[in-house]
C-alpha cells in the first residue's frame, strides 16, 4: 500500500518544535522543564496537559491523550493524516513528496545526522581552543573587553578560531570523507584553484542553534585586521538564514514564560542583554527580518520589540522589519520600534544604565502604527491637501496587508482621521488585483479546473482502529514491569543498551514481542527520538499503546533511570520462573497435607521460599 516516505515524515518531525506547534493553538505556560495547559481534549479546571520539549512529546494526565506534534494537529484540528502533514510541512518550508509506492515503513538513514555531528564537533573544537589554545588571549581579551563573563560565554558556547588555514581541517577532517562533510556543513571552503581551507580563521566564534539546541551554523567576529568584520556560515541543508534567529534557543530555555522578545542587530547585543538579566533578545543572521522570523516569534510571545540604531541604516532595517510584521499582526499581538541614540547600542546601554533603564525604553517604544505613520510622513507637508493625499496613497497598501480584525479596522480609522479621507475611499487605494491573462495575452476570466474524481480506497494503514484488546491491560493503576519498561524506552531510547537478549522474542507474550520490536528499531537507528519512535508506529495499535505507556512515565531528569530500568528487567526476567513455581506450589497445596510424602513436603517448603525470593519478599 502506498504511503508517504518514512524519511520525509522523520525529517518533518525533526524540524518541528512541538512547543511552537501546540502553543500556536493552545496557550502554554512554563512549568519547570515542561509546559502545561488545560487539556483541549476534555473539560478541566486544573491543568493536566503537559508538553515536554526535550522529548517532543505531549500527554494529558487527565484523559490520557498524548503523542507527537503530528498527532496533536490531527486531533485538535480534526484533520486527516495527509491534511495535517501538508499543514505542518508548510510551516517549516518542506514540500510533501509523492507516495512511496512500496508502502515500506522502513526509514532510510538520516541524511542530515552526519552534518549535525560535524557541526557539534566543530563547536567543541572552537570551545576547547578558547580555553586551551596558545593564542586564546586574542579572543579572551576581546570578550572581556566587551564585559562578558566566563559563565555567559559558556552558556552561549562561545569559541575561538585560531589564525591559520587548516586548524579545523587537521583536527576534524583527517580523511576525504570527513573533509567532504565539513564542506557540506559550510566549515571548509574550496577555492577555484582547488585549495581547501577553514572558512573561519582568527575569529571569536558564536554557534547558531536551532529550536532543538543543535548547532546548525556559526557566526564569527574578526579579531585582527581585515574584512569582513562579521562572517556567517553559508546556507546548508540544515541552515536557512531566513528561518533562524540567534539566541532564540537560549531565550526559550528561560524558566519563566516569555511575554516579549526583542530583536537586536548583533550577537554581542543578545549575549550582553542576557548577562544583565534580559534573556529574551534575538538577532537575525545577516539578513533582514523575514515574515518567517516574525511568524516564529509571535508563536512564542504576544509582543515583539525591534531595537535598532537611530541612524538611516537602522531606520531602514526597522521599516523592513515592519513590512515583514504587517501580515502577522493578528488581534492581541503587539509590535514596537525603539531607536537608540547615536553611538549607543543595547550592549553599551545595559552595561552603563542597567536592566531597568533599558526595559523602560522597551515599555515606551513606538507602537507599529506610530512608526509607520512617522516614516511615511517624512518629506510630506501633511497639513496640505496634496500632502495628505500622497500620505494616504503611501499608507493604504501597507494597511491592506494587515490580517482582518479589530486592529486593521482601527488602523484604517486612524488613517482616516490623519488624512481626512473617508474609510471606503481609503480602502479603494489598495493595489488592484492583477488581470487574468488569456492565451493571447488579453484579459479574460480564469478557467476553473474540475478536480478529477478519485475512486474510494480501502482504509489506509495510518488509520487502522486501535486494537482494544491490547489496551485492555493498560489502566492508570497498571504496574506491569514490561509496560513501564516500554514507556521508559519511548521517552529515553538510549536505555535500549540495558535490555538483555534473553528478553528478545518473536512470539508469545504480545508485550514482550512489542518490546523486542522497539528495541530492534532503536538498535538499528540509535539516533531515533521519542517523536520519531511514535512517528514510526503512528496510526497503528502499537503506536496508540506506546503513546499511552509513555504518558504514564514522568522523566524530569535522567538520574536513577538506569537503576530503574535494571530493576524492571529483573522483575520481567523473574516472571517465567515465578509462574512455574506458583503452578507447582498450587498443585501440591491442592492435596491434603497428611497425604503428602516427606519429599513433597520438603518441595512445598522449597517452593514457598523460592516464590518469596522471586517476588522480592524477605
Amino acid at each position: 500500500m502506498a504511503r508517504l516516505p518514512q524519511a520525509f515524515l522523520d525529517d518533518l518531525l525533526d524540524r518541528l518544535d512541538i512547543v511552537e506547534v501546540i502553543d500556536r493553538r493552545v496557550k502554554l505556560k512554563k512549568a519547570g522543564k515542561n509546559y502545561s495547559a488545560c487539556c483541549p481534549f476534555h473539560e478541566e479546571k486544573t491543568p493536566s496537559f503537559s508538553v515536554n520539549p526535550e522529548r517532543q512529546f505531549y500527554h494529558c494526565f487527565g484523559c490520557g491523550a498524548g503523542g507527537n506534534a503530528l498527532g496533536f494537529v490531527m486531533d485538535y484540528e480534526r484533520l486527516d493524516f495527509r491534511e495535517a502533514v501538508k499543514s505542518l510541512a508548510q510551516t517549516v518550508g518542506l514540500e510533501v513528496p509523492k507516495d512511496d509506492p512500496r508502502g515500506s515503513r522502513e526509514p532510510p538513514k538520516d541524511q542530515n545526522k552526519p552534518l549535525y555531528e560535524a557541526l557539534e564537533q566543530a563547536s567543541k573544537f572552537y570551545e576547547h581552543a578558547l580555553r586551551q589554545h596558545a593564542e586564546r588571549h586574542q579572543a579572551v581579551n576581546y570578550l572581556k573587553g566587551r564585559g562578558l563573563t566566563g559563565e555567559i560565554a559558556r552558556d552561549f558556547r562561545i569559541g575561538f578560531a585560531p589564525a591559520g588555514w587548516d586548524n579545523l581541517m587537521r583536527a576534524n577532517g583527517r580523511d576525504e570523507a570527513s573533509q567532504e562533510l565539513l564542506k557540506r556543513s559550510g566549515m571548509l571552503v574550496t577555492n577555484d584553484e582547488g585549495r581547501t581551507y577553514d572558512r573561519f580563521r582568527e575569529r571569536a566564534m558564536f554557534p547558531i542553534q536551532d529550536n532543538r539546541g543543535r548547532v546548525i551554523a556559526f557566526g564569527g567576529r574578526l579579531l585582527g585586521n581585515g574584512k569582513p568584520k562579521y562572517l556567517n556560515s553559508p546556507e546548508t541543508p540544515v541552515f536557512h538564514k531566513s528561518r533562524e534567529l540567534y539566541g532564540l534557543w537560549q531565550a526559550r530555555k528561560h524558566p519563566r514564560r516569555l511575554e516579549r522578545i526583542v530583536v537586536v542587530e548583533g550577537y554581542m547585543d543578545v549575549i550582553a542583554l542576557a548577562q544583565h538579566g534580559i534573556p529574551y533578545a534575538v538577532a537575525t543572521l545577516g539578513t533582514s527580518t523575514s515574515e518567517t522570523h516574525i511568524d516564529r516569534l509571535f508563536r512564542i510571545v504576544p509582543e515583539v520589540v525591534f531595537c535598532f540604531d537611530g541612524d538611516d541604516a537602522g531606520r531602514k532595517a526597522a521599516f523592513r522589519g515592519l513590512e515583514a510584521t504587517l501580515p502577522a499582526m493578528q488581534d492581541g499581538r503587539q509590535a514596537k520600534f525603539l531607536f537608540l541614540p547615536e553611538g549607543e547600542d543595547p550592549d553599551t546601554l545595559v552595561r552603563t544604565k542597567g536592566k531597568a533603564y533599558l526595559e523602560n525604553l522597551f515599555d515606551h517604544a513606538d507602537h507599529l502604527e506610530t512608526f509607520l505613520f512617522k516614516h511615511l510622513e517624512q518629506g510630506l507637508d501633511i497639513e496640505s491637501m496634496d500632502g495628505r493625499a500622497r500620505f494616504s496613497k503611501l499608507a493604504a497598501p501597507h494597511l491592506h496587508r494587515l490580517p482582518e480584525g479589530v486592529f486593521k479596522t482601527l488602523m484604517y480609522q486612524a488613517l482616516a482621521e490623519k488624512s481626512g479621507i473617508d474609510l471606503e475611499s481609503l480602502k479603494r487605494l489598495q493595489p488592484p488585483p492583477l488581470p487574468w491573462p488569456d492565451a493571447s495575452g488579453a484579459n479574460s476570466p480564469p478557467t476553473i479546473e474540475t478536480p478529477a474524481i478519485e475512486h474510494e480506497e480501502p482504509p489506509r494503514e495510518d488509520f487502522l482502529p486501535v486494537d482494544k484488546p491490547m489496551l485492555e491491560s493498560l489502566s492508570p493503576t497498571s504496574v506491569k514491569p514490561v509496560h513501564r519498561l516500554l514507556g521508559l524506552l519511548v521517552l529515553k531510547p538510549s536505555l535500549m543498551e540495558h535490555i538483555p537478549e534473553a528478553l528478545m522474542v518473536s512470539e508469545g507474550s504480545r508485550d514482550l514481542v512489542l518490546l523486542s520490536e522497539v528495541v530492534a528499531h532503536i538498535r538499528k537507528y540509535p539516533e531515533v527520538t521519542t517523536a520519531g519512535l511514535l512517528g514510526f508506529w503512528f496510526g497503528t495499535p502499537e503506536g496508540s499503546f506506546l503513546t499511552a505507556l509513555a504518558g504514564r512515565e514522568s522523566i524530569e531528569d535522567d538520574a536513577g533511570l538506569e537503576a530503574l530500568c535494571t530493576a524492571l528487567i529483573e522483575k520481567i526476567s523473574r516472571h517465567p520462573a515465578l509462574n512455574a513455581a506458583r503452578q507447582q506450589f498450587n498443585a501440591l497445596k491442592s492435596k491434603p497435607y497428611g497425604e503428602l510424602t516427606a519429599e513433597e513436603k520438603q518441595q512445598l517448603l522449597s517452593l514457598t521460599q523460592e516464590i518469596r525470593s522471586l517476588s522480592g519478599k524477605s
